[in-house]
């Protein structure tokens, strides 16, 4: 591929929104040690790379303008680098990149060994895309943080899960009904049926004021809340009333107003806790999402779909953030 040009999307500075978006032709990129080349069949936008393009997570990302923004990807292996044999060309594949370069609006991607997980035939690029980024964090807050269980198994737990039909949300629903666990969500009043329909035993629309409030329908305490809600997002005091004698609150997008509270808690030995949740993406742990898709029990709701030539629309969509599940873009 050496020499060969590629569509790409990148933006030069912080800012811009979706008209800061640029269509470019770059060079593909090469496999180097470790890693593998991807022919890009669909990625996956978060509210992370907007972040990125706000300038939120300044100065350690973007390493460098231009940058191509984006880092869920899904798609074949068409080139391997020296040490990454365990995949050859044709193999498809979901791979998260490194959020220092990105590269996920392009043509080709390169990705890391470690972070590239094969994607059974059973599963599209697509739904596949939609996974690290996304799934990673309601992975980790339901099993590391709450303790949940996937097998079913352990104490009966009341989980609330906060905006549950956005990207994280809608996963953390799914992965939270595998485990002994009664969940209460939150969503806007258009999505309540499809937050149901997900297994949540009930569901608040957020605007009313027992949504506000986050009072359980049924009266329960809730042992952890996943909250993916973005900032400014909801007080600790609306929280703290409707927790358990030892709940937590995870936050899957801490602000650091949120690190200061989670401060506070620790330094007050507070029963009741704030749980910034910082994920590092793994590739162990990746495979096991794509596993639970495989079986049927995990699935990817896609809001929408839109071509790379017209991937500014997905990301004033991504902006918008209301969003049914995930925005998809494909070459």
């Amino acid at each position: 591929m050496a020499g060969k040009l590629m569509h790409a999307l990148q933006y030069d500075s912080y800012g811009g929104g979706a008209a800061g978006l640029k269509h470019v032709e770059v060079p593909v990129p090469s496999a180097k040690k470790d890693e593998v080349l991807i022919k890009v069949e669909a990625t996956s936008l978060n509210p992370y790379d907007l972040k990125i393009q706000k300038g939120v997570v300044r100065p350690f990302l973007p390493r460098s303008f231009p940058y191509i923004p984006s880092i869920d990807i899904a798609g074949e292996v068409v080139a391997v680098g020296p040490g990454a044999e365990n995949f050859k060309t044709g193999d498809k594949v979901v791979a998260v990149l490194r959020a220092s370069s990105g590269g996920g609006l392009a043509e080709f991607a390169v990705a890391k060994k470690s972070l590239s997980v094969a994607r059974p035939p059973e599963i599209s690029a697509a739904e596949a895309a939609g996974l690290p980024i996304a799934g990673l964090p309601a992975y980790e807050a339901l099993t590391q943080c709450a303790g949940v269980k996937l097998d079913g198994s352990g104490n009966r737990k009341n989980i609330l899960i906060t905006a549950a039909s956005g990207g994280v949300g809608h996963y953390a629903v799914q992965l939270a009904k595998l485990g002994n666990t009664y969940v209460t969500a939150t969503c806007g009043a258009r999505n309540i049926e499809f937050v149901k329909s997900l297994g949540a035993d009930e569901v608040l629309d957020y605007k009313t004021p027992e949504g506000a409030a986050l009072k359980s329908p049924s009266g329960k305490k809730y042992d952890a809340v996943i909250h993916c809600v973005r900032a400014p997002g909801i007080p600790w005091s609306t929280f703290e009333p409707n927790l358990s004698e030892n709940g937590k609150v995870i936050h899957i997008s801490p602000s650091p107003g949120v690190m200061i509270t989670f401060a506070v808690k620790k330094l007050t030995f507070s029963k009741k806790q704030l749980i910034p949740l910082i994920v590092t993406p793994n590739g162990e742990k990746l495979k096991h999402l794509v596993n639970l898709v495989k079986e049927g029990k995990l699935k990817t709701v896609i809001d929408s779909k839109h071509p790379l030539s017209k991937a500014e629309d997905a990301w004033a969509k991504a902006i918008d953030g209301h969003a049914t599940g995930k925005i998809i873009v494909e070459p």
